[in-house]
C-alpha cells in the first residue's frame, strides 16, 4: 500500500497536489469557520467594535463566576526602554505576556498568536521599529506605535488557517519584550 504523499511532511512530495489545488486543508471546525466568516465579512472597524463588546461581556461573566477579569495590564515602559534596530531583547515568558492580553488575545489591537509562544524566553535582535504598515483587510496604510519586528522571526502559518509560505514578520508589542542592556565597566 502506497503512503499518501502528504504523510511525510515533505513539501516536495506535496508539490503536485498543492499546485493542482487538491491538497487537504486544515479541518474546518466550527470555531475556524466562525473566525473566517468574521475576517471575510466584517470591516476592520466593525470587527474592533465586536471584540470590544464581547470582551466586556466576557469580563462581566468572569465577575459573576468570581474569576479574575482579563484586562490589558501593559508592562510599564518608559521612553528609555524603547526598542531600536539592533537592540537585544528577551521575549517575556508566556505567563507575563498572557497577563497583558484581553479575551481576544490582543494588546492594543496586536494579537499574540499561539505560534509566537515558541519564542517566549528567547533572546532576539530587533530588526526595526514599525511606524506604518498596509492592513490587507481593508488595504489601508495604518500607523503603528510600540510595535517592532525581530530578526529572523517569521510566521509559517497558523493552526486556524494552515501552513503559509509568505514568511511574514510577526508583530511584537514592546510590552512583550525586555530590553537587554549590557553594563560597560566604569573607568
Amino acid at each position: 500500500m502506497e503512503a499518501h504523499p502528504l504523510a511525510s511532511n515533505c513539501q516536495l512530495a506535496a508539490l503536485r497536489l498543492t499546485s493542482e489545488g487538491i491538497a487537504p486543508s486544515p479541518p474546518a471546525s466550527l470555531l475556524r469557520r466562525l473566525k473566517l466568516a468574521v475576517r471575510r465579512h466584517l470591516t476592520p472597524s466593525t470587527e474592533r467594535k465586536l471584540k470590544r463588546t464581547t470582551n466586556g461581556l466576557a469580563n462581566r461573566a468572569y465577575a459573576l463566576t468570581n474569576r479574575p477579569e482579563r484586562t490589558m495590564q501593559a508592562a510599564a515602559s518608559s521612553a528609555a526602554d524603547r526598542c531600536e534596530a539592533g537592540d537585544l531583547v528577551r521575549v517575556r515568558s508566556a505567563g507575563e505576556i498572557d497577563a497583558t492580553l484581553d479575551h481576544w488575545r490582543q494588546l492594543r489591537g496586536c494579537t499574540f498568536m499561539p505560534e509566537m509562544r515558541q519564542y517566549c524566553g528567547t533572546t532576539q535582535r530587533v530588526l526595526k521599529r514599525m511606524e506604518r504598515f498596509v492592513d490587507e483587510r481593508d488595504l489601508r496604510v495604518k500607523k503603528a506605535r510600540g510595535i517592532v519586528l525581530l530578526e529572523g522571526v517569521f510566521c509559517q502559518g497558523t493552526a486556524d488557517f494552515g501552513r503559509c509560505d509568505r514568511s511574514c514578520f510577526l508583530f511584537w508589542r514592546e510590552e512583550w519584550l525586555e530590553k537587554i542592556t549590557t553594563q560597560q565597566p566604569g573607568p
